[in-house]
């Protein structure tokens, strides 16, 4: 009697060990009262946690991750592309915003290129190419934010490139995808096809140039870049391919600190960067959301999915409508994230039948993200990006990195609001965001082009409608958009239920299923400081080969 009594026992313990042991996420949450470093590359996230140990800030932590990524995630970013920041002091409490994305040259215009018979703006090529921003975003936010000494947090990127690093799957992946680009010239196949093709899963890749030009800036700043040797040598291989890079457009470029946007979402201010970026999107999408209740049956449920899609287009179709460069359209952002403007908005959708097209109202008048958080609770949440893999294919003879494409997402429509104009900074879909209530201050981004948006507004709705943490909002199923068009073509993860699926094909939307965990989805970091306990929080998304990295312990 007493041995099946310590049996029942037994199996009561372990089911419901088994039942708090059961989850629907795949990683568990990163936790410590020291810093975090969250990058979608684990020797990044390693590096910054480091610069953490040895008295960094978080954005003395974040721009070391954002060098080692440019060399290990060379299609994804690098020195060649434009960046975003938004940044907690945690002493004052303030959040501050950083633009340093960079402007087409002053000779690249409308009618520049219709002369050289381009009709529409191309996709890549040495006309896509903008000023890169990121450098001169590094400085400014290191100036005013940085404890260490500038060179000491290029190191270990120039470690890397000198030395190499082993290729890893995802990283892989999307560089065997790129290979007909850069295969187009001779500097794209000598610096990233070594061997004539991509290096393989495990294989050690090494660029000593980039090596190099790292060198040049940790020890003469940014204006090595702009002014000095590299400079020189961006203006060298534009005109090799016929640009319009002139050295004043590169020595007269300047980021701009920014004053965030944001809105209230059931009791929580989530933050987002003004125009040129599309953060203002995820905040007119997350404004319709509020329209409604929660549906019960769950975030990945019918009625909640279909909601989500249809604020999605909304938001969408007015972001391709109005946004663009602040400084020379008028963009109605206030108007875009009125209350009263969402549920005007709201009243389109429909709880039956998907709305293929929109249309965009009438408001009153390739990327990488990370998060970094210090143990004295301050927050970088920065996004870096060439744009599409490997930027505009043209790769800095003799630098090691390939110039953004950013220019593709101008118009040569004269009419429109993100129309190329000289010195204008195109339409941008790199955001970071964040978001906070009381205590808690969250730091957050999901790269992905069009996918971002709705990308944030899905883990902002995960974490406040469905309770859930941070990493299990980061993983939970997602759906997104199949381009930069409104339309009713979604994709969607296969975790989402079939009956679900087959329940919003039955109203008009057409899903297209990918894999469990597919990176078309974006590929996202989180860290959560809470300013009442001092303990802080990260998350990294499995669908990059990422990590969130705690701040090591000094070792004597």
């Amino acid at each position: 009697m007493r041995s099946l009594l310590l049996l029942s026992l037994l199996v009561i313990g372990m089911a419901l060990d088994s039942y708090c042991q059961d989850r629907s996420y795949g990683r568990s949450v990163v936790i410590t009262d020291r810093g975090i470093v969250a990058t979608s590359h684990y020797l990044a996230s390693q590096a910054g946690a480091e610069i953490l140990a040895k008295g960094g800030s978080a954005m003395d932590a974040a721009i070391t991750a954002n060098a080692v990524l440019g060399v290990t995630e060379p299609m994804m970013n690098g020195m060649g592309g434009d960046l975003f920041l938004l940044y907690w002091d945690a002493k004052t409490g303030k959040l501050y915003g950083l633009n340093a994305s960079g402007w087409a040259p002053q000779k690249l215009t409308i009618d520049y290129l219709k002369s050289q018979g381009i009709q529409t703006m191309p996709h890549d090529g040495i006309q896509t190419v903008t000023v890169p921003g990121a450098v001169d975003g590094w400085s400014k936010a290191h100036q005013r934010f940085g404890h260490l000494e500038w060179k000491q947090l290029f190191q270990p990127a120039i470690y890397y490139a000198d030395h190499g690093y082993a290729v890893p799957e995802i990283i892989h992946d999307l560089w065997a995808e790129a290979e007909p680009k850069l295969e187009k010239t001779e500097e794209g196949r000598r610096v990233f096809l070594p061997q004539g093709r991509t290096p393989q899963i495990g294989e050690k890749f090494r660029n000593p140039d980039v090596a190099k030009a790292l060198q040049l800036i940790a020890d003469q700043g940014r204006d090595a870049f702009y002014k000095g040797e590299i400079a020189r040598a961006i203006i060298s291989t534009s005109s090799i391919f016929g640009g319009t890079m002139q050295p004043e457009d590169l020595a007269q470029f300047s980021s701009e600190w920014v004053e965030p946007i944001s809105t209230d979402y059931r009791g929580w201010t989530i933050y987002e960067l003004p125009p040129n970026g599309q953060g203002m999107a995820a905040l007119e999408m997350l404004n319709i959301m509020s329209s409604f209740s929660p549906d019960a049956s769950g975030p990945q449920g019918t009625v909640e999915l279909h909601k989500k899609i249809e604020a999605m287009k909304l938001a969408y179709s007015d972001l391709y409508r109005y946004d663009a460069d602040p400084r020379f359209s008028k963009v109605p952002v206030k108007g875009l994230l009125s209350k009263e403007y969402a549920k005007q908005r709201a009243t389109k959708i429909n709880p039956d039948k998907a709305n293929c097209n929109p249309g965009p109202g009438v408001p009153a008048s390739d990327t990488t993200y990370l998060a970094a958080v210090d143990k004295d609770g301050n927050i970088a949440s920065l996004i870096q990006s060439n744009y599409s893999a490997f930027g505009s294919g043209v790769v800095v003879k003799g630098m090691g990195f390939a110039l953004q494409n950013r220019g593709a997402l101008f118009t040569l429509d004269p009419n429109h609001p993100n129309a190329l104009a000289p010195r204008k900074r195109p339409f941008h879909t790199i955001i970071p965001a964040f978001m906070e209530r009381g205590d808690i201050h969250i730091g957050f981004g999901i790269m992905g082009g069009a996918n971002q948006p709705l990308a944030h507004a899905q883990f902002v709705s995960n974490f406040v409608d469905y309770g859930m943490h941070i990493q299990a909002a980061l993983e939970a199923p997602r759906f997104t958009v199949t381009g930069g068009e409104v339309s009713c073509d979604i994709l969607i993860e296969s975790r989402v239920k079939p009956d679900v699926i087959e329940a919003l094909r039955a109203k008009g939307h057409n899903l297209i299923v990918r894999k469990e965990y597919t990176v078309l989805m974006g590929r996202g970091q989180a860290v959560l400081h809470n300013s009442r306990t001092g303990m802080n929080f990260a998350a990294s998304d499995p669908r990059a080969d990422g990590v969130a990295e705690p701040e090591p312990i000094a070792v004597p």
